[in-house]
């Protein structure tokens, strides 16, 4: 007998990377719901009720009902923010936290749903100082960094390691003349910090002289290793510079990187690493929701298939 339990999918509409997976979910015969939070509620209703058996009851988008008890593992991509542009500034406040609390308390309590990854838990893993002090107690190699709001802090910070970059601690949509950007990673003198730091927190990190960057996509149990070389400080400011070789992580890349995913209770996970002159590994960072569909099309590793089986829950 088939397994008709569906596989919810919760990101934007325009979502390239959940589209393969979808797709290759649709070839396995799999059902899928697909929805964006950010609907509700105008195109997403929801009705669970909470038993004794735990949240019962359904998502309904404009083309799938979804039965909450049912649901055999979420998929929680990039969905848009709730947005409540018909109401007053404080009744669209209220609104938007009643839709957080409610619709996404009922998303995060789904019974028996296995979440790739659950949306607290990418949450946490989301913070940037919390990351790297994780990635320290899981055994990873991490470059002396400091977070902070004081420019004498910052100046003493550069002076002591000589090599240093800023990077931001989060990304958020940044418009310059109506087009998105991004904060880039940049190289920092001690001359050029001023008082402009004291007005919110930032990253220094000591720069790790390196001969490549490594992209590690953790998936379940299975662990894809893409080296990365370029002549770039970030590589991905520039994509099309960019040469991919498929890698063995090293055993105790690959215990860390567990220590690190239980530590989140994350199923999926994207990490990437600088390679040191010596040939350690130097954790940066892990993004939970973090893209990986490009590093399959140049390389031909199985990643959709792994997610898929994943979130199918196969054997």
């Amino acid at each position: 007998m088939s397994d008709t339990r569906p596989v919810l999918v919760v990101t934007s509409l325009h979502d390239p990377t959940a589209d393969v997976v979808i797709r290759e979910l649709h070839d396995r015969g799999v059902p899928v719901v697909r929805l964006d939070s950010g609907d509700f509620p105008a195109s997403l209703s929801v009705a669970a009720e909470i038993t004794e058996h735990g949240i019962e009851g359904r998502l309904v988008t404009s083309s799938r009902t979804a039965d909450l008890a049912a649901v055999r593992s979420l998929y929680y991509r990039r969905p848009t923010g709730f947005a409540f542009p018909h109401l007053s500034d404080q009744d669209a406040r209220f609104a938007l936290t009643q839709a957080r609390y409610g619709l996404g308390g009922v998303l995060a309590s789904l019974p028996g749903c296995l979440y790739v990854n659950h949306p607290h838990r990418i949450g946490d893993a989301e913070f940037k100082p919390s990351g790297l002090a994780a990635a320290v107690d899981a055994g990873f190699l991490v470059p002396p960094t400091l977070v902070t709001s004081d420019p004498d802090a910052a100046r003493a910070f550069v002076k002591r390691h000589d090599s240093v970059v800023y990077k931001p601690l989060h990304n958020p949509v940044y418009l310059v003349d109506g087009v998105s950007n991004v904060v880039e990673i940049a190289e920092v003198a001690a001359d050029e910090i001023d008082d402009s730091v004291s007005g919110t927190a930032h990253l220094f990190q000591k720069r790790v002289p390196k001969t490549g960057d490594v992209r590690v996509t953790v998936i379940g149990d299975q662990v894809f290793s893409v080296r990365i070389d370029c002549d770039l400080l970030d590589w991905r400011s520039d994509y099309s510079r960019l040469t991919y070789t498929v890698v063995e992580a090293p055993s105790g890349i690959r215990r860390a990187l567990r220590r690190y995913m239980e530590h989140f209770g994350l199923v999926f996970g994207a990490f990437d690493f600088c390679v040191g002159e010596d040939g350690g590994w130097w954790f940066l960072e892990c993004n939970p929701s973090g893209q990986w569909y490009w590093l399959e099309t140049e390389t031909g590793l199985p990643m959709c298939a792994a997610l898929a089986d994943l979130l199918e829950r196969k054997p």
